[in-house]
């Protein structure tokens, strides 16, 4: 499944639960030799490493200088093929279209109305609602995907799974919820447990968060 052993410089995001989550979601896909696929958000490269040793084409994105290093450094270790690009998807990608495209966003509610523009919370602060890069991936889908391609994405319950399906059915995608997991708090959700109740995000004495991996199609 994932690589292991994978290098990860200073305060770029390892993979866990929400990473393994989405491996198991792309290895249940047929993906064609060859196959053109994007990762939104490499962090290590760990999702974009495994379907690059499955013989797909892989471009890998991330806004983080420290995650683009990691994730080259770790191809390089393996020997495999892998392009990793710097910057916003939405510009990298410029015009390109995709067999598949694996996003594992920020997600994380927060209290401040705008994604941080530097350090670790990069990696999984997504605003109020924790949706502000979630939309973004939405709203592009559409201009990203090949016919019949697809979307995996993976992000919190929290975030409302029926607004991210809503919201790829009016961008003409058909999408389902294909898989869940319930895994313990980690220490950002444990350090702002205070501000998630009193936002609704959560239960009083709650500790597990729930993971979904939202598959869409391009029609």
């Amino acid at each position: 499944m994932l690589p292991t052993g994978l290098l990860a410089l200073p305060g770029v995001y390892r993979p866990q639960a929400d990473t393994e989550l989405l491996a198991h979601a792309l290895a249940a896909e047929r993906v064609r030799p060859a196959a053109e696929i994007l990762e939104i958000g490499t962090g290590t490269g760990a999702l974009a490493l495994s379907a690059a040793g499955r013989g797909a084409c892989v471009t890998a994105v991330d806004i983080s200088w420290r995650a683009v290093t990691t994730a080259r450094l770790n191809a390089l270790q393996r020997r495999l093929p892998l392009r990793v690009l710097h910057g916003d998807f939405t510009t990298c990608t410029n015009g390109r279209r995709y067999d598949v495209v694996l996003a594992n966003p920020p997600y994380v509610p927060a209290p401040n109305r705008w994604l941080p523009s530097r350090g670790a919370a990069r990696a999984w602060d997504a605003g109020p609602d924790g949706r502000l890069v979630i939309d973004r991936i939405c709203a592009s889908a559409p201009a990203l995907l090949r016919p019949g391609g697809i979307l995996l994405m993976v992000h919190s319950a929290m975030c409302d799974a029926d607004s991210t399906l809503e919201r790829l059915s009016r961008a003409r995608l058909a999408g389902q919820v294909t898989a869940w997991a319930r895994v313990p708090w980690g220490p950002v959700l444990r350090g702002r447990r205070a501000w998630l109740q009193h936002q609704g995000f959560a239960d009083v004495g709650e500790d597990q968060e729930e993971l979904v991996i939202i598959r869409a199609e391009a029609l």
